[in-house]
Parts: C-alpha cells; structure tokens; sequence
C-alpha cells in the first residue's frame, strides 16, 4: 500500500506543478495583453490632448498625472515588452507627461478644453446648468473629446498661421534692411570712386580749359599809303 501512495503523492504534486505552471502563462499571457491593449490605447489616442493620451481628465493634480504617468510607463517599457510599437507609445505617453507638467503648455491646454466645452454646450443649446452639462453621460464626454480635438486643430492652424506671418513680416524686414545697407555700400562706393578720380577730373578739366581758350592773333602792321 505504501507503494501505490507514494505514486498517487507523486502524481499529485507533478499535477499542482503543471496547474502552477499553466497559471503563471496564463498570468504571463494576461500582462502581455494589457500591455498590448494599453500601447494601442496610447497610439490611438489624440496625441495633441496629452489628457488623452494619458487617460486622465482634466484638472487632476499633478500627483495623479505623475503616478499615472510612472504606471503606465513601467507597463509598456520598450525593454519590458516586444511589442514592435511599444518605442512610440512610450515616446508619446512621456510627451504627455512633460506636457502636463509644463505650466504654460498645462495652461493653454486647459483653455483649449475648456472652450470646446463652451462651444459644444452653445451648439447644444444648452446652459452651464443644465443637467446634461451638470451630470454629463458617456455620450456628451465623447462629443466634448471630438469638440476637444477639433478646437486643438484649429488653434494649432491658427498659430502657424500666425508664426508665417510673422515669418513671412520678419523676411521682408529683413530684405529691407539688406537693400538699406546695400544702397549704403553703393553711394559709400560711388563716393570714394569719385573722391579717387578728383585730381584726374581737375587735371582733365584745366587741360581742356587751355584747349578751349582763344588763340591770341598778332596784329598786323599797317603799311602806309602815300
């Protein structure tokens, strides 16, 4: 009897050691996903709204926005995963981070946001104090998130717009101020090659003056009549 039990123990343990074993691909398999979920996540959202990126709303405290960020970047590290894609999910997730961790950027973002807001309630109809503003469902944050990446568009147009104009206003100064100094060098120019041939206009001038004079004619004797 000792026999067949040391056997069933045998055939016991090798089961648990294979369901353990089973287990832990299993586990692997289920953080290789998530990792694949969150880098697709990350690549298809709106690089220019780095809450998005990052999945946060708007207004959370730079606490969170750090925490999330140290989370999200250990999951889809480029050396934890061989995920092909991971490189540019990481590289946009730490953009989003310095984002939101830079005051101006952080700032100007905020405002972005909060004028689609604006702008969707107006196209709605709607009044801050509306329920569906007060207590907004899955379908008006999705509106906003559009209302979001449309507003961010456009500004971003506007301000190249803006910087070729003020490129396109600094190249003619520019080319102004060239012309000035070349215009300068010129007459300079001019100046010094008629300083230079001074004496050579004088000499030329008193030669001719001599040329030009009337020659003196002797007079003639007068013979005497008679």
């Amino acid at each position: 009897m000792a026999e067949p039990a040391r056997d069933l123990e045998k055939l016991r343990k090798e089961q648990e050691k294979e369901d353990a074993d089973i287990l832990d691909e299993l586990e692997k398999e289920s953080k290789a996903f998530d990792k694949d979920t969150e880098i697709e996540r990350i690549l298809a959202a709106f690089r220019a709204n780095a809450y998005d990126v990052l999945d946060l709303q708007p207004g959370v405290p730079d606490e969170d926005i750090k925490k999330t960020y140290r989370k999200k970047s250990l999951l889809i590290h480029p050396d934890k995963t061989p995920n092909p894609r991971a490189p540019d999910a990481f590289d946009r997730l730490a953009n989003a981070h310095q984002t939101l961790l830079d005051e101006k950027k952080r700032e100007r973002l905020d405002e972005d946001i909060a004028d689609a807001r604006s702008l969707l309630i107006r196209e709605r109809k709607l009044s801050r104090d509306s329920e569906e503003v007060k207590d907004p469902d899955r379908e008006f944050m999705n509106a906003w998130k559009e209302k979001v990446k449309f507003v961010l568009v456009d500004n971003e147009a506007r301000r190249q717009r803006q910087a070729q104009a003020a490129m396109r206003d600094e190249g003619r100064k520019q080319r102004q101020e060239e012309e000035e100094i070349a215009e300068r060098k010129r007459k300079r120019e001019q100046k010094d090659e008629w300083e230079k041939t001074r004496d050579d206009r004088v000499g030329n001038w008193r030669d001719y003056s001599k040329k030009d004079e009337p020659k003196k004619t002797k007079k003639k004797k007068m013979k005497v009549l008679g």
